[in-house]
Parts: C-alpha cells; sequence; structure tokens
C-alpha cells in the first residue's frame, strides 16, 4: 500500500499507457467479485442471512463475498462429504480453480502465488517446461524477490497471540550462472509474550504453492519410516490434513481450511534463520479455519452462526478486492500487499515449547506482500478481537516506497497509508484515492489513525478514529523482513499487546460549517471498541522521531486506481 512517483509528464505518460494496455484488465476486474451467489456460491438468504457450503462438518458454515481471481469460472462436483477440495488420482488436494462453491465465495484477489515455482509438481506439463524455458531465456528470473504470507491466532482466554510467517525468496533466481546466495524458505513463528521461533532451508524445490487458491506449503523433513521413496516425495505438493500429520517431520502447509506445521528450529538469537543460530526450540500446530471475511463485503458473523445449517437461494453477491488497488496486479508498484482474510474463526491445538494450547472458534486473520523487498519505512496495525464486539476487524497500515523510474528527476517516493473496518458485514474502506487518512506513530509505545471515507451508494460519509499503545514494559520483539540486497534481516518490530480503541461515526452534512460533521442526532456505529491485543509494528526507518504524516497520492495515479470505482458494487 506503499506508492510510487515520477514527474507531471512521466506520470501522464505511465496513465496512458496503462490506460491502453490495461483497460480490458481493468474491465474484468471491475466484476472480478460481483458473481451471483445462486451461480457460484452456497445459497444464501439476505433477509435471514441463511447459509449452506461445501465445507466440512466440522468447520462452521461462513457467508461469502466473491472474488475468482479474473479466471474462466469451472464447476467441480464435490459433495459434502469430510474433504472440501477437489482431489486428484492419488487423492491429493488440488488447486481450486476460483470455484466459490469451495471458497465460500470469500477469496480475495491475488491469493494465489506470485513468485515463479521451482517445485517438481510444478514443472510435470509439457506447458511449464515451456514457460519455465521461456522465463530462462529472457532472465525473468534474474530480478530479487520475495513473497511472504502472515498468519495471526488470537486466544483471548489465554490472553496470548501467536504470528505465522511464511516466506519464499529469490526462488529460481540465478545470478551470473550461480544460484542467488538470497534464495531461502522460512518459517517464523511468534508464540507466547513475544518469544520467537524459525527453521528454514536453503532448497527451493521444497516449497510449493497454488496458482489461483490459498494454498502453500514446504516439507523441511520427510517421516524416516515413510513407506514413499525420495523421487516420489520430491513431486508431492498439497496433502489432505490426515496425509500431512502422516508423512510430515517438519515443515508447514496452508489450504483454503486447514493450517498445518511442525517446526524444529531455534530462536534466531545466535545470529540468523538458519540451522543452528540460536537456542533451540519447537512448536506445532493444526488447526482447522473457517473464513469470516475477505477485504470487502461479507455477510455478518451473528448470521452466519445462527443459520450456519440452513438452506435458501438468493440472487445476493458479495465482493472482494484488491487491497492496493486494481494495479496491483502488474510489478510497477513494489512491494505489493493484500489482505486474503481480514477475519476467520479458529479451532485446533497448538504446541509451544512443550505448552499446549487448544482452541475453539478464536479469532484469525490473514495477509501477503510480495515484491522486489520491503517499503524503506513503515507502520502497521491489526485487531479482530474486541471486547463486545466479535465481529470487528480492522488493519492499518502505511509506509514510503519507492516509485518506478525513480532514476529520473522529479518526485522518487510515495507515503501511503489506509484503514480497512470490517464489521456487522458492512465493509469501510478509507484508501488513498478516495478517501482522506492521516497518522500519527512514535518510534514505539503509540499508533494514532484517522481517515474519512466515503460510501459507494448514496454518498453517507464516515469517519474513523484508532489509537493503540503498548506499555512501558511490552518492548516488542525484533522480526527479520526481506531486504534488497541482504535477504532476511532484522527490519522490524512487533507485539501482539497493543491497546486499542477503536471508534467509527457516520457524519452527517453541516451548512453552517459547510462540510461533514460527527452526527449529533446518531449514536457511533463503533463506540470505543476495546482490546487488549491489538499486534501492532514499526519497520525499516529511520525512527528517530514521532511520524506524523497525511497520506497523499499523485493526482494521475489516483485517477487512475479509482477507474473501477466508477463500476463497483458494494
Amino acid at each position: 500500500m506503499r506508492h510510487l512517483g515520477c514527474s507531471l509528464k512521466l506520470q501522464h505518460l505511465l496513465f496512458l499507457l496503462l490506460c491502453r494496455s490495461c483497460w480490458l484488465s481493468v474491465h474484468s476486474k471491475v466484476h472480478e467479485s460481483s458473481v451471483s451467489r445462486s451461480q457460484h456460491c452456497p445459497s444464501i438468504d439476505v433477509t435471514t442471512k441463511r447459509c449452506n457450503s461445501f465445507v466440512p462438518t466440522h468447520i462452521s458454515c461462513s457467508r461469502h463475498p466473491s472474488n475468482n481471481n479474473d479466471e474462466t469460472k469451472t464447476h467441480l462436483a464435490i459433495s459434502s462429504s469430510s474433504e472440501p477440495y477437489p482431489l486428484d488420482d492419488d487423492g491429493r488436494p488440488i488447486d481450486i480453480k476460483s470455484n466459490q462453491h469451495l471458497l465460500n465465495g470469500l477469496q480475495t484477489p491475488h491469493s494465489g502465488r506470485k513468485f515463479t515455482p521451482t517445485h517438481p509438481s510444478s514443472s510435470s506439463s509439457r506447458r511449464s517446461r515451456l514457460r519455465s524455458k521461456l522465463s530462462r531465456l529472457l532472465r525473468r528470473n534474474n530480478r530479487r524477490f520475495t513473497e511472504g504470507w502472515y498468519y495471526r491466532l488470537t486466544l483471548p482466554e489465554y490472553n496470548e497471540s501467536f504470528v505465522f510467517i511464511f516466506s519464499i525468496e529469490d526462488a529460481g533466481r540465478f545470478i551470473k550462472g550461480e544460484k542467488s546466495p538470497l534464495t531461502l524458505a522460512c518459517m517464523q513463528l511468534l508464540g507466547p509474550d513475544d518469544t520467537y521461533l524459525v527453521q528454514s532451508d536453503e532448497d527451493d524445490t521444497k516449497f510449493w504453492g497454488w496458482k489461483y487458491a490459498q494454498g502453500l506449503g514446504c516439507t523441511f523433513e520427510w517421516n524416516k519410516d515413510d513407506d514413499i521413496d525420495d523421487s516420489a516425495k520430491r513431486i508431492i505438493a498439497a496433502m489432505t490434513p490426515e496425509e500431512w500429520r502422516d508423512r510430515v517431520k517438519t515443515g508447514f502447509q496452508i489450504l483454503p481450511f486447514h493450517l498445518q506445521g511442525r517446526l524444529d528450529g531455534h530462536d534466531g538469537t545466535l545470529g540468523g534463520v538458519k540451522s543452528n543460530q540460536g537456542v533451540a526450540g519447537k512448536a506445532e500446530y493444526d488447526i482447522s479455519l473457517r473464513p469470516v471475511a475477505g477485504w470487502g463485503q461479507y455477510p455478518p458473523l451473528s448470521s452466519q452462526l445462527q443459520h450456519q445449517n440452513e438452506t435458501t437461494s438468493t440472487k445476493q453477491t458479495y465482493s472482494q478486492f484488491s487491497t492496493a488497488g486494481w494495479l496491483a496486479k502488474f510489478p510497477v508498484f513494489e512491494p505489493h500487499w493484500q489482505i486474503t482474510m481480514a477475519h476467520a474463526r479458529a479451532t485446533g491445538s497448538l504446541n509451544w515449547n512443550g505448552t499446549v494450547y487448544e482452541f475453539k472458534d478464536a479469532p484469525f486473520y490473514g495477509e501477503k506482500n510480495w515484491g522486489g523487498a520491503f517499503p524503506t519505512k513503515w507502520y502497521w496495525s491489526q485487531c479482530n478481537s474486541f471486547d463486545d464486539y466479535p465481529d470487528l476487524s480492522f488493519t492499518a497500515g502505511g509506509g514510503i516506497r519507492i516509485l518506478p523510474f525513480s532514476f529520473l528527476p522529479g518526485k522518487r517516493t510515495e507515503t501511503l497509508g489506509l484503514i480497512g473496518i470490517h464489521y456487522q458485514g458492512s465493509f469501510y474502506e478509507f484508501v488513498p484515492w478516495t478517501s482522506e487518512s492521516e497518522w500519527e506513530v512514535d518510534p514505539w509505545g503509540t499508533w494514532k489513525f484517522r481517515g474519512r471515507c466515503t460510501d459507494n451508494k448514496g454518498g453517507k460519509q464516515y469517519e474513523a478514529d484508532i489509537v493503540v499503545t503498548t506499555e512501558e514494559d511490552v518492548p516488542g520483539v525484533l522480526l527479520r523482513a526481506p531486504t534488497k540486497d541482504e535477504g532476511m534481516q532484522y527490519f522490524c518490530r512487533d507485539s501482539g499487546f497493543g491497546n486499542a480503541v477503536v471508534s467509527l461515526w457516520e457524519m452527517e452534512w453541516d451548512d453552517n460549517a459547510r462540510d461533514y460533521i460527527r452526527s449529533p442526532n446518531k449514536p457511533p456505529l463503533i463506540d470505543k471498541a476495546t482490546s487488549r491485543q491489538c499486534t501492532v509494528e514499526v519497520g525499516g526507518g529511520p525512527w528517530w522521531t514521532t511520524w506524523k504524516v497525511k497520506s497523499q497520492m499523485s493526482p494521475i495515479l489516483k485517477k487512475l486506481i479509482r477507474l473501477p470505482y466508477a463500476f463497483r458494487r458494494s
């Protein structure tokens, strides 16, 4: 969500080129998530908010917006059995090509992988082999590239939260004929009291990712007593949760409705993320997921829980959107950012160095980044576990990123921020191309965000105010993030113990002030919702003083990114 800039003439040129080359893509993107539920989703009644899904019985059904990542829709004849995924001839899950029956309509754009896959399973077809040869011929894999997935599990009953970070760097990248020294598959975990564990592998061919749906994983080590020979193991990618438990000694796997992992690594205190660079530690987790909200409209959590086993039909639609706008489909605005699960529920267990945590319907969140490296400076905060507001989730973030053609005269960076709030089935989006936002963030301890947005229907105005603080005895933990030249390095500070206060108002026009003001006749939509388990982060730098900024985007880029909003159906 960090943007880019150039001189005015160059921006006009960029505007014209992108308009000409990408209009068809924009036009399809406008309707990317406006798919009729009666055709592509489990049925739902808008009045009674009843739903039915192909999700297995141990995972409650969620109500759905719909998005299909610009792919042709397919219909798979899958019964409502214990396994919600289409399977190959060996009984293993395969990529879900935007089939909303299986994804409950909540899949966001960019859920699939962006990196060039090197896992043997991805090169089994003739088309894949030809594409790989063409990439090498055109030197497409010479560019620095990283893709990372971030998931957070909040356990209010334990007053703890856990973070799962998976990343792949420089997959298939060669420099002057040699494999990139920065190539790395990595799993980082943040646990009780902001403790940390990591395990990694320099063999990128162990890492696999689905092209369309949110499926990825890496098997660091197989069980020794496995009945499959090594050559056969190499081509295995996704597995059913049952098979994964039996065959994998260490590694991780995430599917749209399941997260599993076994880590046998260390705490990174002796120098890095590779083997023997810290004090030994172990963790294991096995979690079923029930998506509640992606990044867009969604059914209220209360209706999902109340009517999850009832069926009816409707033509109501819901929409999922790109967090950073439709231009995120192109590699000019890096790094990219997509919230994939603004809100979800998790059921399962987690073992952290011998301490076992069991949970049911715990708050869960997911997002991803991809591109050359992280911004030069950024902040971020997220929470979906509030007192008395079980259906509330917010994400706020902002930063400075380098603009394309920054070697030319003119503006070289752009500073942008956004706020996204999901509450009772509505999505309040405060983004720089349609809204106003500002922030005041200290080097550590205080995060303040304010935004004003206009609803697409009826011109309604909303204002959000968010304040997050940490206690003096919460120093946070240093985390590693991808850097342009040095790979995974300490580059940001995180904590899951922020104290958040969130308020949201509907605005109304005041003739005397000649502006929108908070409605004096209506109570706040969200009235100081509080949480003591908000995640906070600062990264990059330098962070010597308080960072106080109003988000400002280039007028040319703002007009370009706003194009789909003229057609968006909320």
